[in-house]
């Protein structure tokens, strides 16, 4: 009985850092290639606002990849907040982008990147 519960934590975790690798993955080429993503995905090349909004989303795969494995959820959380604040602030100063939330989401994301810096030891 143990032998089983041990193989299937050795599988699971095979299949999760699989899924990890695959979303990190694909969040990377989002952030670096989002047109070719959308026409392999979608169909359809993406143009003008659905760019940063791919970005957007390529940044929380590749956090989501971090917080599978092999970080922690705080980890991949900090990593989503703080490139959202740095790629949003980005998009506000470049002058290409700038909703009415813009600026508060920036803000919003700098003090959640504050407060979870702040539950890891410094050394």
């Amino acid at each position: 009985m143990r032998e089983a519960t041990q193989y299937r934590d050795q599988a699971m975790k095979g299949v999760l850092i699989f899924a990890a690798v695959g979303e990190a993955g694909t969040g990377l080429a989002l952030l670096i290639v989002p047109g070719l993503v959308g026409r392999l995905l979608l169909g359809e090349e993406l143009t003008g606002v659905a760019i940063p909004v791919a970005r957007v989303a390529g940044i929380a795969l590749v956090a989501l990849g971090l917080a599978c494995w092999p970080g922690t959820p705080r980890s991949g959380m900090l990593t989503y907040s703080a490139a959202v604040t740095l790629y949003l602030a980005y998009l506000g100063f470049a002058g290409g982008s700038a909703g009415l939330l813009l600026w508060p989401a920036v803000v919003l994301h700098a003090i959640l990147t504050v407060l979870l810096t702040r539950g890891f030891p410094h050394h």
